[in-house]
């Protein structure tokens, strides 16, 4: 009997980047989950960001994101660095640009992997490695009447 390393389905999916996007439009888990659907895949993780009432102590009324050009092109730069370094069976990742409320998502990302761990692993890699090196930068309106820019790369 073969190892279950050995079957296909323990490893890398071909193409494995499904879904990724800039856009100004609402976002959607189901989109993001229907993505990463794989019958190979024993765990799908997804994270979603939204957008929170408060941030450093202050209460915030709404924000805007905003981009490089280069943003979607960098995205996909990280998500295939992500499928290379984890046997990602599907990735899904979009993030939200133009003005947002509170409780508005502002990210989803999605990875299914044959196992759970390696989906939690490869889903945080990607979350964290967008928020450090695509250029989206986030500016933030206060109930007080100030603003600020955060997350600028």
């Amino acid at each position: 009997m073969a190892s279950t390393n050995d079957h296909p389905g323990e490893l890398a999916a071909q193409n494995p980047v499904k879904l990724i996007g800039i856009r100004e439009t609402a976002l959607s888990v189901d989109e993001v989950f229907r993505a990463v659907g794989d019958d190979a895949a024993g765990g799908t993780a997804l994270f979603v960001g939204t957008v929170r009432n408060h941030d450093g102590g202050a209460d915030v009324d709404g924000l805007g994101y905003s981009c490089h050009p280069s943003a979607e092109d960098e995205l996909r730069r990280i998500a295939e660095k992500v499928a290379a370094e984890y046997p990602v069976r599907a990735l899904a990742a979009v993030h939200r640009v133009g003005e947002l409320a509170v409780g508005d998502l502002a990210v989803v990302v999605a990875v299914s992997c044959p196992h759970r761990g390696e989906a939690f692993e490869a889903c945080r890699r990607l979350i964290d490695d967008l928020k450090h090196e695509v250029p989206i930068w986030k500016h933030q309106s206060f109930s007080d009447g100030t603003e600020g820019w955060v997350g600028a790369c």
